[in-house]
Formats: structure tokens, C-alpha cells, sequence
């Protein structure tokens, strides 16, 4: 907060990381270099006043790049007002507090405060009242206790002239450095003049008036920063989204979703829930940044316990976001699976707060939803962030419908709607496959056809509707009783098939003879009661057709159907 007379390179600190200021100001245009020695050519032209103001505000304009704008803010004060040492705090509204991030000054001076942090608590103390002189907090010597825990401070060793306006190296000059909205976005610190006298009223008035503009183009450099990243998120979204589209399988497009807002809005971690058929479970079908062994991946949520969180109080852009407390409140325990890691402090910042994005279908119902944690910058996300988020979330639903309808279609190719069993197109097909299979194996391959007796009387009796819920309920029969490998498939109105891979004709019966009991059990008590007729064939020596195997299975199967018949008719 005082420094030394002598003058040396800037450097700033921005996220944490130093960046020396001669590398960055080195690679400034042409146009800054003619604005610099413009601004030091006091011989040429006397920088005072609104001469200075203009010239400043000229300099740290042509530049956007936040660590040259706050490296040329502190060499330009210390040039055109004659300071040896120049800080400058910047506000963190992720900590709500301020760290200095440049220094303008000799190696001890940046070594002694570059990445100094102060609370408010500490600044109230300094910018009081009874300091202020012509918008400038000026502290002289012996003014302020600061035995009191206001933060690292810096005064060098030096001499002190007699002259009474003599500066003291424990000095101090700070400025407020406010926002187009007033809000304050850092404090300027300045000391060591290099005519060794403290600042007259008239030094401190070109001093604030040049903080005016040196905070206007550090707010337009912050608003740039604000506006490229928006931009290239927008960009990466919509590319992401272009994609989306194109993609007609569920499992990419969720993984995209997660890597796209991982990505592009700066989330650590992401995941999707999608609703199951219960129409209540929420099942984690992807994520971004999470181990597959984490609690959240694996443990499912229920969307009616977490609807509380749906509320237009907490409600930006389609959104919703949820203070921690707030989230607690009204959640069961067990769906509170996971607490943020990446928190800050202050009115700004992300404090394990909860944001959820629902994701809806054609109409409007809630398919799943998204969740958003770990910030990488710790802050409470702005609205064109969330904005961004529910675009990017909608063009998610749309191609999520677009494929759960392309996979339904894709599976209605090959299945029964009704029984939801493979159909006698997909049949045929493994029909093949597994002959083959068979025949280089040289194992036993069986097949079963089994066909429903008197279906035709069951609908004339009871109705069409009754019938369908018949086949369904045996479609569920052979999902359930068959063996696992064991394949069932429905290949005609009232017509199912087996395949049975490395069964012979006597375990075939076996299968037959459960699966009969079983519909026997099933029907005991329900009026509709069926039974069915069972047609087994195994693959033999020499059969290599497909086609010899189905219509030695299928004529076995009415050989059945009509000893079933003569028996009734005799008994």
C-alpha cells in the first residue's frame, strides 16, 4: 500500500495466475504504442486536466484484454500523476472480497502484495469519511491505527524531508474504482510520488477524475471478457445442436448434452436423468465429470419428490435454481445425493446451490431433466448463461423425441406392438442366423412352434380386446418361463415361435411341457383361458435350411393341433 520511488514493470494477477506485464504490454498494437508515448511526451504535450482524462480514457479503450487494460491503468497514473507505486484490488465476486491483481512498482513492492487479499471489513476501516479529500481517501501518517487486522500492508524504508508537505512512506491514497451502475469494481492505491511531496487537492482531483475513466474502460474490458465467452458458448452450443439433429440414437445425444454443457457454459459437473416407463423413477442415463462408481450416477431420484424445486419463485429463463437451504427444506433426505465442492462466498456466488432444467416432451410433459454443478467460476450463473442452458436444453428434448420416435419405429420393424415380442420378419432373420450358427458349431439347435387353440371363439365370445389381452398376457409367459438365451417371437395372429440354441428335441419338450403348465396356471383364474398346441423340430443331420427346420416344426405343430381336435371329438 506504499511502495518505492524508483519505477519497474507492472504485473498482473489474473485467476490466480501471474502474468508479467512487459510480455503482455509487448505485444500491443502499433496504435497503443504511438497512444503510450503520446502519454509520456510531457514535453510535447502537458497531460493535465481533461487533456489527461481524454488520453487515458483513449489508451486502456483500445484494448479489451483485461490483464493489458489494468497493466496500462497503472503505468498511465503513475506516468501522467507522478506515482512510483500504483495497486490495484480487484473485486471477486466469487469471494466477495478484493486481491491485488496489478502492481506497478519495484520487485519488493509486487513480491510484498501481488495476490494480497481484504475483505470488506478491511476497506470499511479505509474509505471512511473523515479520509475523504475530493472523492480520494487520503490517510497520512499517524491518522489510522494499523495495528488492526485490515490485511498485508507494505511501507518501505525511506527518508523523510522536512518539509512539512513532506510525503511519508506510510502514506496512503486510495480511490474507489465504480461501475457504469456504481457498483464497485475495485480500489485504486497509489503511492511514493516522485516529487516527494504528499498530492495537493487539486493532484487528488485529476487523480479521481482519471480513476472515472480508468474504471469505465475496466468495465468495458470486463463486459468484452463477459460478451466473448457468451459468444463462443453460443457458438459451441449451436455447433453442438447442429449435431444433436443428426444423431438418431438416445445414448449420444445425452453424452453430447453433458459434454456440451460442460464444455461450453463451464459446469464440472453434468448429468441427465431420464424418466422410466413407471412414469416416477428418474434414472442417470449420462453425465460429465462424475466417476461411474459416484452416488448420483447410480441411485436414482423420483421426479415427484423433487417437484418442489419446480418453483417460478426460483424460476430464470426456464431454469430453475435453488438455494441450498431452501432445497433442503423441502427435499427428503434421500434424494439429496451430492453437495458442490466448487463454492464461494458473497451475494454472487455459488453456495451448493441447486440447478435443475426440465426437459420436455412433444406435449410438454417432463421426459427427464438436467443437472448442473460445480461452476468453474464459482458464481451463481447470469441470465444469458441460463438462457443459453434452456436453448441448449430444448434443442436436447427435440432430438431426444426425434429419437426415441426413430427408435420405436426402428423397433416396430422388427417387433409385435402388441406383445411387444419380435415379429416373423426379425424371426426369419435369426431363424438364419442361428442355423448357421448351429451347423459351424455342430451343436443342437431346436425349434417350437406353438399356436393358440379356439382364439378365433375366445374373441367371438368375449371381444377383440379381450383376445389382445390373451396374447399379451402369453407374450409375457414366454418373456418370463423361457430359458435365458431362449428366444420367442410372435409370427402370425394367434402363432409364437422359440428358437432354442443348443437344445435337442427331448430338452425342447421339456420347454414345451413348462411353458403349458404354466398357461394353465395362468388361466385358472381368468375366463380367458386358452391352450395351445406345440410343434418341435431339432435341427438333424443334413438340415441346412432354415426352411426345412420351420416346416418340419410347423408340421409337427398341426399333427398336434389335430390330435388335439380328434380327441375332443371323441371324448
Amino acid at each position: 500500500m506504499a511502495a518505492v520511488h524508483r519505477f519497474g514493470e507492472e504485473e498482473n494477477l489474473i485467476g490466480g495466475k501471474q502474468v508479467p506485464g512487459a510480455a503482455r504490454v509487448g505485444r500491443r498494437s502499433p496504435r497503443l504504442t504511438r497512444l503510450l508515448k503520446r502519454a509520456r511526451r510531457h514535453d510535447e504535450r502537458e497531460l493535465s486536466g481533461v487533456g489527461a482524462l481524454v488520453g487515458v480514457t483513449e489508451l486502456v479503450r483500445a484494448e479489451s484484454d483485461l490483464p493489458t487494460v489494468l497493466a496500462l491503468i497503472a503505468r498511465t497514473v503513475s506516468d501522467v500523476l507522478g506515482f512510483g507505486t500504483v495497486v490495484l484490488n480487484l473485486y471477486r465476486p466469487e469471494w466477495d472480497d478484493f486481491c491485488v491483481t496489478t502492481v506497478h512498482g519495484d520487485e519488493d513492492v509486487r513480491q510484498a502484495l501481488l495476490g494480497s487479499t481484504y475483505g470488506w471489513d478491511g476497506w470499511a476501516q479505509l474509505l471512511d469519511e473523515r479520509f475523504l479529500r475530493g472523492g480520494a481517501f487520503f490517510i497520512k501518517n499517524g491518522e489510522f491505527d494499523w495495528g488492526k487486522d485490515i490485511g498485508d500492508r507494505y511501507v518501505p524504508e525511506r527518508k523523510v524531508s522536512e518539509n512539512p508537505e513532506a510525503w511519508n512512506p506510510a502514506d496512503e491514497v486510495f480511490v474507489p474504482l465504480a461501475g457504469p451502475g456504481d457498483e464497485l469494481l475495485g480500489i485504486l492505491s497509489v503511492g511514493d510520488p516522485v516529487s516527494g511531496l504528499r498530492p495537493t487537492n487539486e493532484d487528488l482531483q485529476l487523480l479521481v477524475g482519471l480513476a472515472h475513466h480508468a474504471a469505465q474502460a475496466l468495465a468495458a474490458a470486463q463486459a468484452a471478457i463477459v460478451r466473448e465467452r457468451h459468444r463462443a458458448s453460443l457458438e459451441e452450443l449451436m455447433h453442438i445442436s447442429s449435431d444433436l439433429t443428426r444423431t438418431l440414437s438416445t445414448d449420444p445425444i445425452l453424452h453430447a448434452v453433458c459434454n456440451g454443457i460442460a464444455n461450453a457454459l463451464g459446469f464440472q459437473k453434468v448429468c441427465v436423468d431420464l424418466l422410466a416407463e413407471d412414469g416416477v423413477t428418474l434414472v442417470t442415463r449420462a453425465a460429465a465429470g462424475w466417476d461411474p462408481g459416484e452416488r448420483l450416477v447410480n441411485q436414482n431420484l423420483s421426479l415427484p419428490e423433487i417437484a418442489p424445486l419446480f418453483d417460478s419463485d426460483y424460476e430464470l429463463a426456464g431454469c430453475f435454481l435453488v438455494p441450498s437451504d431452501v432445497a433442503r427444506e423441502r427435499l427428503d433426505t434421500s434424494q439429496v445425493i451430492y453437495e458442490s465442492e466448487l463454492n464461494g462466498r458473497g451475494p454472487h456466488a455459488w453456495n451448493h446451490h441447486w440447478l435443475v432444467i426440465p426437459l420436455h416432451g412433444p406435449k410438454e410433459e417432463i421426459i427427464g431433466v438436467i443437472w448442473a454443478d460445480e461452476p468453474e467460476d464459482r458464481l451463481v450463473p447470469t441470465e444469458e448463461r441460463l438462457q443459453a442452458l434452456r436453448i441448449f436444453a430444448n434443442q436436447a428434448a427435440s432430438a431426444l423425441t426425434l429419437a426415441t420416435q426413430f427408435e420405436q419405429m426402428r423397433f416396430l420393424a422388427d417387433h409385435d406392438p402388441l406383445t411387444q415380442l419380435p415379429n416373423r420378419r426379425a424371426f426369419m432373420r435369426e431363424l438364419e442366423r442361428t442355423v448357421g450358427e448351429a451347423i459351424e458349431a455342430r451343436e443342437p439347435l431346436s425349434l417350437v412352434i406353438l399356436d393358440l387353440d379356439d382364439l378365433k371363439a375366445l374373441n367371438d365370445r368375449h371381444g377383440h380386446a379381450n383376445g389382445d389381452d390373451c396374447l399379451v398376457r402369453i407374450g409375457s409367459l414366454l418373456k418370463t418361463e423361457l430359458r435365458p438365451g431362449d428366444q420367442a417371437f410372435r409370427i402370425g395372429g394367434d402363432e409364437f415361435a422359440v428358437l432354442l440354441t443348443g437344445a435337442d428335441e427331448e430338452a425342447a419338450k421339456g420347454v414345451a411341457t413348462r411353458f403349458s403348465e404354466a398357461l394353465e396356471r395362468s388361466g385358472r383364474s381368468s375366463m380367458l383361458r386358452v391352450e395351445a398346441s406345440f410343434g418341435i423340430a431339432e435341427r438333424g443331420p443334413g438340415m441346412e435350411s432354415p426352411d426345412e427346420l420351420l416346416r418340419e416344426a410347423d408340421e409337427a405343430m398341426y399333427r398336434a393341433k389335430n390330435r388335439r381336435k380328434l380327441a375332443r371329438a371323441t371324448g
